[in-house]
């Protein structure tokens, strides 16, 4: 009875040596760095390297393209990396399922946000959930909304607020809409349009804009209601903060087509809306299509009165 014993204890150390490997492996491809991934996982270096190579070992490939300052994953590294944190939270769902039996919720909830985020107050929100599950450890980051879909799609985010692409669709993404709001033109005080009940598209084809780098929504929004307008522009000043952009339109450096609440943002500009077909900006929450939310997540949404699609 003892030999069996043995060996089960054996075969179990096995597999949580092989979670402990793979939770080592996500660190650093994260980290892109040993130290930082030692320190965020709360063990030495050296066993952490240790551990890697001995995954390198089973798998039979090089995982990591190692330099002096930072790591960078080859491409066996990312196709495994996929793979790794879905194992991570089939565990992760498991351990949360017996802790429901117990009446209790415990994880991580990592959440990505947009800047000037409508819908919903998510400082306060996560305080609240803060409040009602202090088990949960919660992350934040904010980003762009193509960052922050993809990390929802790779499982690096539970969660994350984003502006919905113009064709409403994201890859192995399902987004849940959360608000829409028109887009209004931001000029400077002294500008022509300032004064104006309404301005049609075709009024600002001579017009010089400030705007985000491509690959944010809110620029594509604008880009797309105008192709669909046959009109084109030049876009002076690139910004990646909200803040900024309305401060050099209210300069008189150029204008923006942004949404309906950044009036409240700055009260130098002048905010004129767009007459007829205007463009729209649309908020949504984005969870991941191929796998199930984890019980943080549902708590998260729940509370917030936020339904995913069944």
């Amino acid at each position: 009875m003892r030999s069996i014993t043995t060996a089960a204890e054996a075969r179990c150390a096995g597999v949580l040596m092989e979670l402990r490997q793979i939770e080592y492996f996500v660190a650093v491809a994260e980290e892109r760095h040993f130290t930082r991934a030692a320190a965020r996982m709360h063990v030495a270096q050296s066993g952490l390297s240790a551990s890697i190579r001995a995954l390198e070992r089973d798998l039979g490939a090089a995982l990591f393209v190692r330099s002096t300052r930072r790591v960078e994953l080859t491409e066996a590294g990312r196709a495994l990396l996929a793979e790794a944190r879905r194992t991570l939270h089939t565990v992760t769902a498991a351990r949360e399922a017996v802790a429901a039996v117990q009446g209790l919720l415990r994880g991580n909830l990592a959440v990505g946000t947009i800047q000037c985020l409508g819908g919903i107050d998510l400082p306060r929100a996560l305080g609240r959930f803060r409040t009602a599950h202090p088990g949960v450890r919660i992350a934040l980051r904010q980003g762009s909304s193509p960052e922050l879909i993809d990390e929802v799609r790779t499982g690096a985010l539970d969660l994350a607020f984003v502006s919905e692409p113009p064709d409403g669709s994201a890859a192995a993404v399902t987004l849940t809409p959360l608000e829409q709001q028109p887009m209004v033109l931001a000029c400077a005080p002294g500008h022509p349009l300032g004064t104006a009940g309404a301005v049609a598209l075709t009024e600002l084809d001579s017009e010089t804009y400030v705007d985000f780098a491509p690959g944010w929504v809110t620029r594509d929004v604008t880009d797309h209601a105008l192709r669909v307008a046959g009109l084109s522009r030049r876009v002076a000043l690139t910004v990646n903060d909200v803040h900024t952009l309305l401060d050099l339109v209210a300069q008189g450096l150029g204008v923006a087509l942004v949404p309906e609440s950044f009036r409240h943002k700055q009260t130098s500009a002048r905010f004129v809306p767009v007459a007829g077909a205007a463009p729209v900006w649309r908020t949504a929450v984005a969870t991941t299509a191929d796998r199930e939310p984890s019980a943080a997540t549902r708590a998260f949404l729940s509370a917030e009165r936020i339904a995913l699609p069944c």
